[in-house]
């Protein structure tokens, strides 16, 4: 027999406590996934409406980039974008809502939106293309930041409610009958001592 079972008044004390907190803990987790789950759904708009906004986009920028491709040429086309440096001003940084760690991504802006190719010797739907592409950039880390967020929210809902539903259905209920167990044990052998203190003092009387 588990020694914190036994029926004493010690048990019954640490019994009300552990049940005492397994609901307080119960309520911090239903606390906890709704407000994920609020967060969740907040993401989910957002990627439905960055998902509607990306297609068009894309659809303009590789519209923009045939037109320069047929005013300029592939093959200048192509040798400019050679000139292009690799763009090394992402930024990755975290923030957390209810221990669940939400990535917030950030791009600088390019100083004056100058490009990398002379004037004089390009079109202006190659100024077009490389417009379309910044802002297919710009949707494509909105949607990567939001679709990660909803996938580690959703995680740390389905986390949440195994704890959530543990307490309910497994904690709570034990320590509800172990202290209602020790308190009917407790009873009895109130009620055995106060028979056996009458018989002890009816004895006595005779």
């Amino acid at each position: 027999m588990d020694p914190n079972e036994v029926p004493t008044k010690g048990n019954l004390v640490r019994a009300r406590n552990s049940l005492k907190l397994s609901r307080q803990g119960y309520e911090l987790m239903d606390k906890k996934r709704n407000i994920l789950i609020r967060e969740l759904t907040k993401y989910i708009e957002q990627a439905k409406v960055i998902q509607s906004t990306i297609d068009e986009a894309y659809k303009t920028a590789y519209a923009a980039l045939q037109r320069a491709n047929i005013r300029m040429g592939i093959d200048n086309v192509q040798a400019i974008s050679r000139t292009v440096t690799v763009d090394e001003s992402i930024d990755v940084r975290l923030r957390s809502v209810m221990g669940t760690e939400i990535p917030l991504v950030r791009c600088s802006k390019e100083e004056g939106g100058k490009p990398a190719y002379s004037f004089y010797s390009t079109h202006d739907s190659l100024d077009e293309a490389k417009a379309a592409f910044l802002r297919v950039k710009e949707l494509t880390l909105e949607l990567a930041q939001v679709e990660i967020a909803a996938y580690r929210l959703a995680a740390g809902v389905q986390k949440t409610q195994k704890r959530a539903n543990a307490l309910q259905n497994i904690t709570i209920p034990h320590y509800e009958d172990l202290a209602k167990n020790i308190q009917n044990a407790l009873e009895e052998k109130e009620r055995e001592e106060f028979t056996r203190l009458k018989v002890i003092k009816r004895m006595k009387a005779k």
